[in-house]
This record gives C-alpha cells, sequence and structure tokens, in this order.
C-alpha cells in the first residue's frame, strides 16, 4: 500500500490532470478515495460514496451561487461568507486527516 507521501503526490497529479479536462470535483473524489477507502472496497460503497461526494460538492457550490451578493466584485458580507466556509471546511480536513491517522494505526 502506498504512503501518504506517495498518495499525496499521485492525488497532485491525477487532480492537475482533471482540473484541466474541466473536471475538478472529479479530481477531489479521486483524492478523497484514495484516502478513505481501502483498495478492496466493495463497488456498491464506491458507487454510495461517491454520490455522496459529489452531492456534498453540489450543495456547496450551488449554495455559494445562492448566497453571494449580486454584482462582479465580492462584497465584504461575500469575503464574511466565503472566509467562514473555509474555516468549517479546514476544520473538517483536520478532522478527517486525524480519522486516516487513527485508522491507519490501528490497522
Amino acid at each position: 500500500m502506498p504512503d501518504r507521501a506517495e498518495i499525496e503526490r499521485i492525488a497532485t497529479e491525477l487532480s492537475k490532470k482533471l482540473a484541466d479536462e474541466g473536471k475538478l470535483i472529479e479530481a477531489g473524489w479521486a483524492g478523497y478515495r484514495m484516502m478513505v477507502l481501502p483498495p478492496n472496497a466493495p463497488q456498491i460503497q464506491i458507487d454510495e460514496c461517491r454520490m455522496a461526494f459529489m452531492a456534498g460538492s453540489q450543495h456547496l457550490f450551488s449554495s455559494i451561487m445562492n448566497i453571494l451578493d449580486p454584482g462582479a466584485d465580492p462584497s465584504t458580507a461575500d469575503l464574511r461568507k466565503m472566509d467562514l466556509i473555509d474555516k468549517e471546511l479546514r476544520a473538517f480536513g483536520r478532522e478527517m486527516q486525524l480519522r486516516v491517522a487513527r485508522s491507519k494505526g490501528s490497522a
């Protein structure tokens, strides 16, 4: 099984490739899948996790598009909202890293 550095390297390469193809969310899913799902995960688990990941991505994007103030330039309120979203996602990222580290340590 590849170590964390190898997973991150592969995820970064794949993210760049997919972003260039207009598949940034798919790149995120690929990285998430490599970090979280075991290589021998059953197809139903992979499919359901992908559906949840994509649904979350769709929710975030549509929510951002709906909550931003009209106009081409971001308002102070827009920046505050984006900062709060960033903080929420960074907190989740830390939680996810702890879970991944814990599960690998208990194997």
